[in-house]
C-alpha cells in the first residue's frame, strides 16, 4: 500500500495494493477533526471515490500497514510501517499461512501540521535488520555532525525500529495468541480477539480497531483482507527449517520447521532499573511469554512458558554498579498484588510452577525468603496449582560448572513432576484438532530475568521437545542438526530480550550456543556487563519515556478518537452522569509533620501525637513526615545513613500495635527517604487490596538542586478511584529568606515528578505536612508576649507563609485549617520555654500541613507536646471522600446511552434525550406524605417506628466551602483566637428539641445529613 497526502483540507489516504493477494481496491482516509489535535476524522472508501490527482506521495516505500494514531505535543500522529523483511512461515503445513514479519522502520505523519513532513523522509537509513554485539539499537546515534529539529515522534521511531517488532504478515492469525489458544478458539477468526498482553500499539490502534467494529461485516472483511491494521509484539520470533531422517519408504527426509516466538508484555513495560517487580494489578516486569513451536506435514506441537520478574515490591534507587542495592517497598502490602499475578496466570495457563533462580547473596536472598513467603500465603487462596522451586544458579555453576546446571535442574523432583503433569500441546496439521493440551507452565525468575532464566527455559524447552519426540519419531532425538537449531533459536532469543530490558546482549549464550564456556564467551560477557552499567545509569531514563509514550502511560497523554457523533455525545453523557454508577465513602487521614532535631525516638509515648482523639473513630491513613530524621552533616549528606528512619518506623509501628483499645491493625505501606527529609504511609491492613499505584519520588533544593539537605518527599497512592499525593518537605532556613523559600516551593512543584508523567497537580487531593521554614515579621519579645497571651490573630497576621499565600507567591489554591496552637519553634530541649540560647530565635509556626481537594474537610488541626525536639509535632485529622467505580454499571449505563442514541427519532434532540434517560437505581421510591390520620413511619412495614433512613450523596461536582465558615448563630461564630478547647465545649451544647404538636407516636429520628456538620470538626 501507498500513502498520499492533499492539502486543503490536509488529508492522508493509505491505499491498498489491490494486486497483493486479491485484496479489495480500498483507501483509508485520515483527517485532522477541526480544532483538535486529538480527533481524527476517518472513512473507508473505494479508491474510486477519491482523486489523487494533485495527491503528494509522503514515502517512497511500500507501506506494509498501520500501526496507530498519537497525539505528540499538540500534534496528531499517523504511524505505519515503512519496512519490515519476512522472518518465515511458522507452520508451514497449517490450513493458513502463519508469516511472521520483522519491522525494521516506521514512518509518523503529522495530520495537523505541515512542518514534519520532510524529517522522516531525508534518506535515513534503515535500521538494520540484524543485531549488534554492542548496545541496543536505540541508543545509536546517527554521524550527522548538524543535527535538524528532531521530530516529535523520534523518540518512538527508535524505539518501534530496534527490530524487536514483529507482526503477521498473513490476515486470519494471531500472532499474540499461543498455538493451543488459538486452535481451541470455537468462535470465527476475528482480528478484534487478540492476547492484549502482549499487542504493544493496543493503545494507539484502539480507535481504528472501534472503526472497525463499527462498520457492517462486508466492509469490516473488506479492510481485514486490505490489511491497513497491524498488531504488533514485541520480543523475539525465529524460524528455521531443517531436514530430519523419516521411514525408509521413498528415502525423501521429513521436513520441520522449528521455531521460537517471545512475547513480552506491555502492561509493566520498561527498561532494567527504571521498572522492577509487580504493581497493583498483579502485572510484573519483564513478562515473557516464550513458546517452542515444532511443526510437520503431520502434527504441529507447542510448549510455552513465561518468565517475570519477582512479583513483590521492589526496586532498586539511585547509581546501580555490579553490586545490586535491592529495597522492597511494600514489604507488607505485597500479597494483594502478588496474588493477583498468580491469580491471573492460573486462570490464563490453568496452573503454575515457579522456579526461583536467585542466589545466596544478602539482597537476592531478602526476595528469595519474601517470595517463599508470598507463596505460602497465596496457596491457601490457590491450592496446589502454583507451587515454587528455588534453585541457587549461581552455587551450582561455581561448584560444577554449566555443564551442572544442565544435569542439576532435569533432575529436580518438582520440575520433573510437573514436566510430567503439564505436558504440552499437540494438534493435526491439516485440520487443527486438538489432540493434547498443555495444563501447565513453568515461570522461571532471577533478577533481571535475562541470562540465567534463558539458560534454565532453554533447558526445559530441550526437555520437552525431547518428550513429544519419544512418542513421535525417537530417532529424532539424536538430530544434532535438531538441537543445533534449538540452542541457536534460545541463545538468539536471550540476545533479543536482554537488549530491549538491558541494553546489552544476553550473557552465557557462548555456552547456550556451544555448549561450551570458552575465554571468548567469558570476555563477551565482561564487556556486556560494563555496557549494561553504563547504560541502565546514563541512557535508560529516555528510552522508558518512550516506552510509556507508545503504550499510553504517561499522565498528561490524551488518546486519539476518531469523531463519531454517537460515541462521542454518550462519552459526554457518561462523564455527566458520575454518580449513578458510582458511589463515595469517607475516611479518615491522619497527618503528622514533626522537624526531629536529628533525635531518636523519645522514651515518651507517642500517644498524644498519633491517637490525640482516642474517642474519634481510628484513621484509615496514617501519613507523617519527618525533618531531620538525621543531622545534617556532610557526611550525611552525602551517605545518608538509613537505620535513623528504620529505627523511627519500629517506633511508629509499635506505638500503634500496642496502643490501648486497639481496633484495627496497620501495617507500614511505603516510606522514603532524602538524607533528613522522611516519609512514612501507613493504613489499616484490611485496606491494601483497594490501595494501588503507590510511588515514592524525592527532589532536592539545597544548593541549587544538587544537595539533599533540604527538599521534598512525596508519595502518592490510588484509594479505590481517588488519588492522593503527600509531600513533606524541608525548605530553605534563616528569617528573612522568603524569597528563597518561595523558591524551594516552585523547584519542588515543577521538579517532583512521579512515573508515568505524573506530577503534584495529576492528583485530586494534595497534602503538604512540612518543617517549612516560614516565620513571623514581628520582633522576638513581642511575639513571645503574644504567644503566651494565646493572642493568634495578631501573629498570624504578621505570619510569613500566610502573606506568600495571600500575594500568590506559594501554595495557590491551598487552605490550612485555622491556627489556634501557639507557635511549633524553637523550644529549649525537653521544656516549655522558647529558645533561651545566645541566638534566641523569634518562635514561629514553622510546621504545617496544607492541603488542596474538594473531598478533603479538616477536622482537628493542632500540636502535640512532645519535647525531645526543638520542634514542636504537628498533626491534622480529615475526612477525605473516596469514590468506588461500579465499572460493570458503568458498561451497562454506556449500553443503555448507546441504544438510545441509535433510536434516536428524526427531529428529536439527542442532548436532551440523554439528559432524559433514567438508570434503574436500587434507592426505593419516596413514601405517600403523612396526615392526621395516619403517618408514612406507622405502618405494618415500619414497626415501632424503625425506618432505614437513605443516606443522599454529595455531588461530586459540589465545591465544599470553608469547613471554618459558620453562619451568625452559630456556636462556632466568636472570635478565631478561641481556644480549642472552648471551641470543643461549646460543640457539646445541647440542641433544644422541638415539642411535637400531634398526639401520634414520635417520628424516628430524622436520617443522617450529608452534609458535614461544623459540630464533627473536633468531637
Amino acid at each position: 500500500m501507498y500513502l498520499y497526502l492533499n492539502e486543503n483540507p490536509r488529508t492522508l489516504y493509505l491505499v491498498a495494493n489491490n494486486q497483493r493477494r486479491n485484496s479489495p481496491s480500498r483507501v483509508l482516509v485520515f483527517r485532522a477533526a477541526p480544532d483538535s489535535s486529538c480527533q481524527t476524522v476517518v472513512e473507508f472508501l473505494f479508491k474510486d471515490q477519491i482523486d489523487l490527482t494533485n495527491a503528494v506521495k509522503l514515502t517512497s516505500r511500500i507501506v506494509k500497514g498501520c500501526l496507530g494514531l498519537i497525539s505528540i505535543a499538540g500534534e496528531m500522529f499517523l504511524a505505519v510501517i515503512t519496512s519490515a523483511t519476512e522472518v518465515g512461515n511458522t507452520r508451514p503445513s497449517s490450513p493458513t499461512a502463519e508469516s511472521v514479519c520483522q519491522i525494521h522502520d516506521v514512518g509518523f505523519f503529522c495530520l495537523t501540521s505541515s512542518i514534519w513532513d520532510d524529517s522522516l523522509t531525508s534518506g535515513d537509513p534503515v535500521a538494520n535488520p540484524g543485531y549488534i554485539d554492542q548496545n541496543d539499537a536505540y541508543y545509536q546515534t546517527s554521524g550527522s555532525s548538524t543535527p535538524a529539529p528532531e521530530h516529535p515522534c523520534q523518540p518512538l521511531r527508535k524505539l518501534i525500529s530496534t527490530g524487536t517488532f514483529y507482526y503477521a504478515s498473513d490476515p486470519q492469525w494471531d500472532i499474540s495468541s499461543r498455538f493451543q489458544r488459538r486452535v481451541s478458539c470455537t468462535e470465527p477468526w476475528d482480528s478484534s480477539i487478540f492476547d492484549e498482553r502482549f499487542v504493544w500499539n493496543e493503545y494507539i490502534i484502539k480507535s481504528l480497531m472501534d472503526f472497525r467494529e463499527r462498520l457492517d461485516p462486508k466492509e469490516r472483511t473488506e479492510l481485514d483482507q486490505c490489511q491497513f491494521i497491524v498488531l504488533a509484539i514485541q520480543g523475539y520470533v525465529g524460524v528455521c527449517t531443517l531436514a530430519l531422517p523419516a521411514p525408509p519408504t521413498n528415502g525423501t527426509p521429513a521436513v520441520a520447521t522449528l521455531s521460537l516466538i517471545s512475547r513480552l508484555g506491555w502492561k509493566r513495560a520498561g527498561t532494567r532499573f527504571n521498572t522492577r517487580g509487580v504493581d497493583d494489578d498483579g502485572n510484573c516486569a519483564n513478562f515473557v511469554e516464550t513458546e517452542t513451536v515444532f511443526s510437520t506435514d503431520q502434527h504441529c506441537y507447542s510448549y510455552v512458558q513465561v518468565r517475570g520478574s519477582v512479583p513483590l515490591f521492589w526496586e532498586q534507587q539511585g547509581l546501580q554498579t555490579f553490586g545490586h542495592r535491592i529495597q522492597i517497598t511494600r514489604p507488607q502490602a505485597s500479597q494483594p498484588a502478588f496474588d493477583r499475578h498468580f491469580a491471573g496466570l492460573v486462570e490464563e495457563y490453568a496452573a503454575v510452577h515457579a522456579i526461583n533462580l536467585l542466589g545466596t547473596k544478602e539482597n537476592e536472598a531478602a526476595l528469595t525468603g519474601a517470595y517463599s513467603r508470598h507463596m505460602k500465603s497465596a496457596q491457601h487462596a490457590l491450592g496446589d496449582t502454583i507451587g515454587l522451586t528455588s534453585f541457587d544458579f549461581h552455587s551450582a555453576v561455581r561448584i560444577g560448572g554449566h555443564e551442572s546446571v544442565f544435569r542439576d535442574i532435569r533432575r529436580l523432583e518438582t520440575v520433573v513432576d510437573n514436566m510430567d503433569k503439564f505436558g504440552f500441546a499437540m494438534a493435526d496439521a491439516g485440520t487443527n484438532e486438538i489432540i493434547t493440551e498443555q495444563k501447565g507452565v513453568f515461570r522461571t525468575n532471577c533478577l533481571d530475568c535475562l541470562d540465567r532464566t534463558n539458560f534454565v527455559q532453554d533447558i526445559l524447552s530441550r526437555t520437552a521437545l525431547e518428550q513429544y519426540l519419544m512418542h513421535i519419531r525417537r530417532e529424532w532425538i539424536h538430530s544434532s542438526s535438531l538441537w543445533t537449531n534449538h540452542a541457536e533459536l534460545w541463545a538468539e532469543n536471550g540476545d533479543a530480550l536482554s537488549r530491549i530490558y538491558a541494553g546489552t546482549g544476553a550473557l552465557n549464550t557462548s555456552f547456550t550456543r556451544s555448549g561450551k564456556r570458552t575465554l571468548a564467551g567469558v570476555l563477551s560477557d565482561a564487556t556486556k556487563s560494563v555496557s549494561r552499567a553504563y547504560i541502565n545509569n546514563f541512557q535508560d531514563k529516555g528510552k522508558q519515556a518512550a516506552i510509556d509514550m507508545f503504550v499510553g502511560n504517561l499522565s498528561t497523554q490524551r488518546q486519539v478518537t476518531i469523531f463519531d457523533a454517537i460515541h462521542d455525545s454518550v462519552r459526554v453523557a457518561l462523564e455527566n452522569r458520575l454518580p449513578e454508577y458510582s458511589t463515595t465513602k469517607q475516611c479518615t487521614v491522619f497527618i503528622g509533620t514533626w522537624n526531629l532535631n536529628g533525635r531518636p525516638p523519645p522514651s515518651e509515648s507517642l500517644l498524644p501525637w498519633l491517637f490525640p482523639r482516642p474517642n474519634n473513630p481510628e484513621p484509615d491513613m496514617f501519613a507523617i513526615g519527618f525533618q531531620e530524621i538525621v543531622p545534617l552533616t556532610a557526611q550525611q549528606i552525602v551517605q545518608t545513613d538509613p537505620e535513623k528512619k528504620r529505627i523511627w518506623e519500629e517506633k511508629i509501628i509499635d506505638t500503634l500495635e500496642h496502643r490501648p483499645n486497639k481496633k484495627s491493625s496497620y501495617i507500614l505501606l511505603r516510606s522514603h527517604q532524602l538524607v533528613g527529609t522522611a516519609l512514612l504511609i501507613l493504613v489499616k491492613k484490611e485496606l491494601t487490596a483497594v490501595i494501588r499505584n503507590v510511588e515514592a519520588t524525592s527532589h532536592k533544593t539545597g544548593l541549587r538542586g544538587m544537595s539533599g539537605n533540604k527538599g521534598a518527599v512525596g508519595i502518592r497512592l490510588d484509594y479505590h478511584d481517588t488519588s492522593f499525593c503527600f509531600l513533606t518537605a524541608h525548605l530553605a532556613a534563616g528569617h528573612g529568606n522568603v524569597v528563597e523559600r518561595n523558591a524551594d516551593y516552585r523547584t519542588i512543584v515543577n521538579g517532583l515528578h512521579f512515573l508515568k508523567g505524573k506530577n503534584i497537580a495529576s492528583h485530586q487531593n494534595v497534602i503538604w505536612l512540612a518543617d517549612t521554614n516560614y516565620r513571623i515579621d514581628l520582633d522576638n519579645e513581642r511575639v513571645r508576649t503574644l504567644a503566651s497571651m494565646d493572642d493568634f490573630d495578631a501573629l498570624l497576621a504578621a505570619d510569613q507563609l500566610r502573606r506568600a499565600m495571600d500575594e500568590r507567591a506559594v501554595f495557590e489554591g491551598y487552605q490550612e485549617g485555622p491556627l489556634l496552637f501557639r507557635p511549633t519553634y524553637k523550644y529549649d530541649l525537653g521544656t516549655d520555654n522558647y529558645d533561651t540560647s545566645e541566638k534566641m530565635r523569634v518562635p514561629a509556626w514553622t510546621d504545617r500541613i496544607l492541603f488542596k481537594g474538594n473531598g478533603l474537610d479538616v477536622a482537628v488541626y493542632s500540636r502535640a507536646e512532645l519535647r525531645c525536639s526543638d520542634h514542636r509535632a504537628v498533626f491534622a485529622i480529615f475526612r477525605a471522600e473516596v469514590r468506588i467505580i461500579d465499572h460493570v454499571k458503568r458498561a451497562a449505563l454506556s449500553k443503555l446511552l448507546l441504544e438510545s442514541v441509535t433510536s434516536t427519532a428524526p427531529g428529536e434532540k439527542l442532548d436532551e434525550k440523554l439528559a432524559g434517560l433514567t438508570f434503574t437505581t436500587e434507592e426505593p421510591e419516596l413514601p405517600p406524605p403523612s396526615s392526621d390520620d395516619g403517618a408514612w413511619w406507622d405502618d405494618l412495614e415500619h414497626p415501632n417506628g424503625i425506618v432505614v433512613p437513605l443516606i443522599s450523596k454529595k455531588s461530586p461536582y459540589e465545591q465544599i466551602g470553608n469547613p471554618f465558615d459558620s453562619s451568625s448563630e452559630s456556636l462556632l461564630s466568636s472570635s478565631p483566637s478561641s481556644s480549642e478547647e472552648e471551641l470543643y465545649h461549646a460543640l457539646q451544647a445541647p440542641i433544644a428539641p422541638v415539642q411535637p404538636t400531634a398526639t401520634r407516636r414520635a417520628p424516628p429520628p430524622p436520617p443522617p445529613r450529608a452534609a458535614k456538620h461544623a459540630s464533627e470538626s473536633d468531637s
